[in-house]
């Protein structure tokens, strides 16, 4: 008996080293992933469609990656794999993002928009190494304690998996984004993993591959004090010359750049705004200026530092309330562009323009909206009916709404007429008066009073100086033939744009993808072979697994969706409802590990059909939250609701996997690679479908209802097969 206590010690010592390589492999996923998403986007000036291949495709080859994992049981070293799977999962990261910046202009033109197929391959091949290892490491992890543990060892991978990636993201998105750039923050999951790996590779006896991680985390340790890495990788994406200043806030990456004399604020690869930019700001302004040049109060949201602030003072206003989301913006804007801010007359306000809206008591005479075209869900907000609903709430009797959508070059294609009607029919839902006018871009005003087609005669009335818009140029804008050109584009059949049916920014995914010739290539038509090949195998546990990743991915992008509509985009409250989905995934592995033991297959065809039950709750809970009023109690309660309902989401797709694996388990790993894999590419689909389509195209509703049937199917498979057993 005495023998055996130090073989009990080592089987517990060699459990923490697996566990603690699992958590440690969560937090550099999440922040790997979040890093990643970040830089892509700004390399390929992102939309919803570059946010939909990316997660979609890091899913994808998450779940490829498990799958390969599932012959790791018969490695004769294991943990000597898994020492060098951390050290790859270490070092990959800083390299993808340190190419990604290096031969973007090799390999694609300096400034030019990279088309749909090119950000595919692009994606794939960047994610390609550093998913495919971690998916491994995963199903190793798996294996190394499925073969003491059994089916509970696997439960223990899940449990730790998730709370690595709560510690990421956390760690990520409410400490280290708002004061390192994205390779200094992917150093900490790389010393974590390093160090990781040099403590397995020393406790299971393979010393070089411990010293090699130890010079590793040396190497990279030295990187990030003694050398300007990101600054050095920066200057090759834009021109290093012309940086003088880049910095991270929580809502993107900040670039800003000085040439003969011109500054431009770039975020997220999108220029925002430019110093010389006299068309945007005069259009912006004067056009809905002209309409009520007495007024006395307006609300501008966004926009401000370009000199749209500054120039409203030209009319007699009283006041301008300017409302910018990111304080990074503002806090280089006031460094840079001092004189666009500084006048008295100028109230500045940090927060999410469509919460402040929600909640603000007073009237405006004026609301200038200045926000980009609705290429994501989140700048969708600012163009829907009941957006536009809140501000005439707001506005005082007869104000105007102004804002602009697309751009107008003497030819309206089917894309950009469709995104126009869309934008010309939700507002007259609002509003008796609605004048579209073809500026450089086209221009919305929207009133219950008299609206003025003679902006230039308007504008020479009050003695307003401009730069450009004037009489001269607005002849030439304004002509009849360019009015009736909008005429009959706002004519078009379209659907209208609500927040639960966020159809317009579909319509300009649509009008993108237009300007570029998308082929199918042989990537995506292998892809989506496997795929279809894979999906007609699903059975059993399988499917249940690959509906409830699909049902965590899709209603945790509804819930986001929702919570971003009804209490505002302010970061560290939508932080907050990803973190308590992740700590809701551990919570339910958790219980199902510890307190149901003996749960059978009609346990899992329940945990199936409760999803679909709370997927058709979801459909018919979400409108009433939305038919709450804005005070500072019912945004309380929408929140916690919110919260609530995600947490639940979480718990019940996260007990669903430990119980999968416990019915499937065959005393090998290949059990928990299937279910991972399933799981992997139900998220993908999820994920990708649901940013991309099915919301705009079908609604919050459908995309519940979907999901419904989706595991209502995956449960009765299970259900009917234990009939028949």
């Amino acid at each position: 008996m005495p023998d055996r206590e130090p073989i009990i010690l080592a089987v517990a010592s060699e459990r923490r080293f697996v566990l603690f390589a699992v958590g440690a492999l969560g937090v550099s996923c999440v922040m790997t992933q979040l890093a990643l998403m970040r830089e892509l986007m700004g390399a390929f000036s992102g939309n919803e469609m570059v946010l939909g291949v990316v997660l979609g495709l890091w899913l994808l080859l998450m779940g490829i990656g498990t799958w390969l994992g599932r012959t790791s049981d018969k490695l004769r070293n294991p943990f000597a794999t898994l020492v060098v799977t951390q050290i790859l999962v270490a070092i990959l990261p800083l390299l993808q993002v340190f190419s990604l910046r290096a031969l973007r202009n090799v390999v694609f033109i300096r400034g030019a928009e990279v088309g749909v197929t090119e950000t595919v391959i692009s994606t794939f091949v960047l994610l390609l190494p550093y998913c495919l290892v971690a998916g491994y490491a995963l199903t190793l992890a798996c294996s190394l304690l499925a073969r003491k543990e059994g089916p509970a060892g696997v439960g223990s991978i899940y449990v730790a998996d998730s709370i690595g990636s709560i510690v990421g993201g956390v760690l990520f998105s409410f400490v280290l984004i708002r004061f390192l750039d994205h390779l200094d923050i992917l150093v900490f999951p790389a010393l974590l993993n390093l160090l990781c790996a040099c403590m397995t590779g020393f406790h299971c006896g393979r010393k070089p591959l411990s010293a090699i991680a130890l010079v590793l985390a040396i190497g990279v340790s030295a990187m990030a004090f003694l050398a300007d890495v990101d600054g050095i990788s920066t200057g090759l994406l834009y021109q290093k010359q012309y940086i003088v200043a880049r910095a991270n806030s929580p809502y993107g990456k900040l670039i800003v750049t000085k040439s003969d004399g011109q500054f431009d604020f770039i975020e997220n690869g999108v220029p925002i705004t430019s110093t010389r930019d006299d068309q945007h700001v005069e259009e912006t302004v004067h056009y809905a200026m002209a309409q009520r040049p007495d007024a006395r109060k307006v609300l501008l949201v966004s926009g401000g530092i370009s000199g749209t602030a500054r120039e409203i003072l030209k009319y007699n206003v009283s006041r301008v309330d300017y409302v910018e989301l990111d304080p990074l913006i503002l806090e280089l804007g006031r460094k840079y562009l001092p004189e666009n801010l500084a006048d008295g007359r100028i109230r500045i306000i940090n927060t999410d323009g469509r919460l402040f809206i929600k909640q603000a008591g007073g009237k405006y005479d004026v609301v200038i909206v200045d926000v980009p075209d609705p290429s994501t869900a989140q700048l969708n907000r600012f163009y829907t009916v009941e957006f536009q609903a809140e501000v005439k709430r707001v506005l005082s009797k007869d104000g105007v709404l102004s804002f602009s959508l697309g751009h107008y070059e003497n030819y309206v294609s089917k894309e950009l007429a469709r995104m126009l009607a869309s934008a010309y029919r939700s507002l007259r839902l609002s509003f008796q008066n609605v004048l579209v006018i073809p500026g450089g871009r086209v221009f919305f005003l929207a009133s219950d009073g008299l609206l003025y087609e003679d902006i230039a005669a308007r504008i020479g009335q009050r003695q307003i100086q401009t730069k450009l818009v004037n009489r001269h140029y607005l002849d030439a804008m304004l002509t009849a033939d360019r009015r009736a050109d909008l005429a009959r584009a706002t004519a078009q059949p379209a659907a209208v744009n609500k927040d639960f049916n966020p159809v317009l920014y579909y319509y300009h995914l649509r009008h993108w993808m237009s300007q570029f010739k998308v082929g199918f290539g042989v990537l995506q038509t292998l892809l989506l072979v496997l795929l279809c090949v894979y999906l007609v195998r699903l059975r059993g546990s399988a499917l249940v697994l690959f509906a409830s990743g699909f049902a965590g991915s899709a209603l945790e992008l509804v819930l986001l969706l929702v919570f971003q509509v009804l209490c505002g985009s302010v970061y560290h409250q939508v932080g907050v409802i990803v973190t308590v989905f992740m700590a809701g995934l551990a919570l339910g592995a958790v219980v199902m590990n510890r307190f149901m033991p003996q749960a059978n297959r009609g346990s899992l065809a329940l945990l199936a059909l409760a999803v679909a039950g709370y997927a058709i709750l979801l459909a018919f809970l979400l409108p009433l939250l939305n038919r709450m009023g804005g005070t500072a109690g019912s945004l309380v309660l929408v929140k916690a609701a919110i919260a609530s309902l995600t947490l639940i989401l979480a718990v019940l797709v996260g007990m669903q996997f430990p119980l999968a694996n416990r019915l499937e388990f065959d005393g090998t790993v290949a059990g928990a690679s299937r279910l991972y894999t399933a799981d992997f590419v139900g998220a993908f689909l999820g994920a990708l479908l649901a940013s991309t389509l099915l919301i705009p195209l079908i609604g919050v509703a459908g995309v519940c209802l979907l999901t419904a049937a989706l595991n209502f199917l995956g449960g009765a498979t299970i259900q009917f097969r234990k009939a028949v057993i």
